[in-house]
């Protein structure tokens, strides 16, 4: 007969997930690790730093809510924050820089195809400097129609490209074309999935 030995050393022992919860208390930990290194591990986040890739520009946002996960259903229900997650995130951080940066109103709403009010922004006393600036900036400057759609809702999705349970924060970059296109697909996927397991229950009690 074959018996096969098997010593786990103390330091080669994995420690618990983390599960970082969104929640409105933020809870980060430190934990001491091997060769006295530190770890945060954060149990509960409300926010963190995501980038407008396209727009080269960073901002803290308020996370919303957890939409997808292609891991794990029971992680997207339980609204937990891992690495590759989609979120959804408050836009008005970059709402309010597009205004500053380009003069401008994004997410103005549309009703039959016209908008409800203009886009620009006339009440504000500028230079010929500034005018000169923010018309360079404008000339050609188009934001992709997927993203505008996102603005007038409140919410942009967002991917989250950080460990919460290894660094403490919940960082990444806003969702935009092709990849946009394929996660809403996806959240689109589910949910009909979802409502059509609920159709047959219903059918079948």
């Amino acid at each position: 007969s074959l018996i096969i030995i098997i010593i786990i050393y103390r330091h080669e022992l994995g420690r618990q997930p983390a599960n970082t919860k969104l929640a409105a208390a933020k809870d980060v930990r430190q934990v001491r690790c091997r060769g006295g290194n530190i770890k945060f591990r954060a149990l509960r986040l409300s926010d963190g730093n995501f980038s407008w890739g396209s727009e080269n520009v960073t901002r803290k946002a308020r996370i919303v809510d957890v939409v997808y996960n292609a891991t794990n259903n029971e992680l997207l229900r339980t609204k937990t924050l891992v690495k590759s997650a989609v979120v959804a995130i408050d836009c008005a951080p970059f709402r309010a820089w597009y205004a500053q940066h380009y003069g401008k109103k994004i997410g103005v709403k549309e009703r039959a195809g016209q908008l409800t009010e203009s886009e620009d922004i006339d009440d504000v006393k500028r230079s010929k400097n500034v005018q000169s600036k923010l018309s360079t900036r404008n000339k050609g400057h188009e934001v992709a129609k997927n993203v505008k759609s996102q603005f007038q809702s409140g919410r942009l999705f967002a991917l989250i490209t950080s460990r919460p349970g290894q660094c403490g924060r919940a960082d990444g970059y806003v969702l935009e074309g092709k990849e946009l296109d394929f996660y809403v697909k996806k959240m689109q996927k589910k949910k009909h999935a979802a409502a059509e397991a609920a159709a047959a229950k219903a059918s079948g009690a």
